[in-house]
């Protein structure tokens, strides 16, 4: 079973420039059946868009197959949403790999919003820290060639040695791409559980 299954009658958030500050602001549209929406893809995996909860123009988030702590989510360089001929032709979807490779605009905008998403969410949970972290390259534990931040809303005693938190995400990536690979049906968390999540998470930001 694909992980792409575009919803005909779900919203997403789709994203447009901000008059005269140079940054990306989203919006929510409820139209997406009237337009040419393609695939979000976190290197070369298809995500559903369901998953999707907030997107700019350069980079997106969504709510975690397999995540760590409740609101531990993912945010990757993107988003590959294309919403006109004219996005297409300039906004073509890259495969970043590592770090070093990210534009200044990308670099900016992959902070400024990781900024953002994470003051929501660690608010939402009602947590009183947040990990923000990047293991980029192999050596560092990315599984998947995509550049990608792993942001986990944290509470006192979530783990016993603070330290315990870097093993477990590294566990979570090599689980993440394992089910991405076998492309099998989710049996710990259902595209419906997730996408669940994903509307509560819109809400943030509306």
């Amino acid at each position: 079973m694909q992980l792409s299954r575009v919803a005909s009658t779900v919203g997403f958030l789709i994203s447009r420039s901000s008059t005269g500050r140079g940054i990306t602001t989203p919006f929510f549209s409820t139209t997406s059946t009237k337009m040419a929406l393609e695939s979000y893809t976190f290197g070369p995996y298809k995500i559903d868009s369901r998953e999707v909860f907030y997107s700019t123009n350069l980079s997106y988030a969504l709510v975690n197959l397999r995540p760590a702590l409740p609101g531990h989510i993912l945010f990757f360089l993107g988003p590959y949403v294309c919403v006109s001929a004219y996005w297409k032709r300039n906004h073509a979807s890259r495969e970043v790999k590592r770090f070093v490779d990210l534009t200044v605009d990308e670099t900016s905008d992959l902070w400024i919003t990781a900024q953002k998403v994470g003051s929501r969410l660690e608010s939402y949970h009602k947590a009183s820290s947040l990990t923000l972290t990047i293991q980029d390259g192999p050596e560092a534990g990315q599984t998947v060639p995509h550049v990608h931040i792993h942001i986990l809303p944290r509470k006192g005693g979530d783990f016993e040695n603070n330290d315990e938190i870097y093993d477990a995400l590294d566990k979570k990536e090599k689980e993440l791409k394992q089910k991405l690979d076998l492309d099998k049906e989710r049996k710990d968390r259902s595209l419906e559980e997730m996408a669940q999540e994903a509307e509560e998470y819109r809400k943030l930001f509306l």
